[in-house]
């Protein structure tokens, strides 16, 4: 991976992660950086079940692949927010 695409992914992750943030309702007590690395693997993963449904590439904004990577987030979020919870 070249350094743009690196660059890329942060961006990515970083709206992703706070998209993702924004759809789980309530107080998240995670910090900016996890939401970036969920919102960096939640870009990536998703990437990846676009591409094996065969939605990844399409005519202008790939909307489905956006709205997974978005869910996926959504779903880390929680799920690191609530493993805090528990532990405190």
């Amino acid at each position: 991976m070249e350094i743009t695409g690196i660059i890329s992914a942060i961006v990515i992750g970083i709206v992703i992660g706070v998209l993702g943030r924004l759809v789980v309702p309530g107080r998240q007590r995670i910090g900016v950086l996890w939401t970036i690395l969920i919102g960096i693997v939640a870009a990536l993963i998703g990437a990846a079940i676009a591409s094996a449904l065969g939605v990844a590439d399409t005519r202008g904004v790939d909307w489905i692949e956006w709205l997974i990577q978005i869910a996926l987030a959504a779903v880390g979020v929680a799920a690191l927010d609530r493993s805090k919870a528990v532990h405190r």
